[in-house]
């Protein structure tokens, strides 16, 4: 990553947008917007400061012999889309089949939550997902299933608001075995 810039030079690059638009940024109204801006973006962005594997990092052994999937649905996501830094609302559904051990369910979102918070398209965010949690928990199988609306498309280009996007990434047995993809698709409709 590149040199990163601090949080003056951050809100004056605001400042010149601003006066872009044809905007005053010293009137009253816009004074302290190089700031909110600047703490939005470090919200809406977080995901920068987090390494997603380390989230799944402590894992279980004793689960009593279960075998079978473990799938949290409906995980709701925001991000943004690296084309235009607009907002890509949407959800998101996470399975994978254990292979020895399993991970704190609550990690699964905290995942989804640390790849959204970054600028990306949306089928990136679905494969990396998919990936840290293959990569890291070594399960016999991962399935990711993301559905988002664009406000790139919905507000501006094409204004088609009703559009979703929907992408996913099988790995492992979900790829391979057809009644255990349609299985977790009961589940999670």
């Amino acid at each position: 990553m590149s040199h990163r810039p601090d949080k003056d030079t951050a809100e004056a690059a605001v400042r010149t947008l601003l006066s872009y638009l044809g905007e005053n940024p010293d009137r009253e109204g816009l004074v302290d917007t190089p700031m909110r801006v600047i703490k939005a973006y470090d919200e809406w962005f977080k995901g920068y400061e987090q390494n997603p594997d380390d989230l799944l990092g402590r894992t279980f052994d004793d689960v009593g012999g279960y075998d079978d999937m473990v799938i949290m649905k409906d995980i709701r996501f925001e991000s943004h889309c690296e084309h235009h830094i607009a907002p890509m609302l949407g959800t998101a559904h996470v399975a994978y089949l254990p292979a020895e051990r399993v991970v704190g369910i609550s990690k699964l979102a905290r995942v989804v939550e640390a790849y959204s918070k970054r600028l990306q398209s949306q089928e990136t965010m679905t494969e990396q997902i998919a990936q840290c949690i293959n990569r890291v928990l070594k399960p016999r199988g991962v399935a990711v299933i993301m559905s988002g609306t664009h406000e790139c498309i919905s507000t501006r280009g094409i204004h088609k608001p009703e559009i979703a996007c929907v992408t996913r990434t099988l790995l492992g047995e979900f790829k391979t075995d057809r009644e255990l993809f349609r299985d977790f698709m009961d589940l999670v409709r």
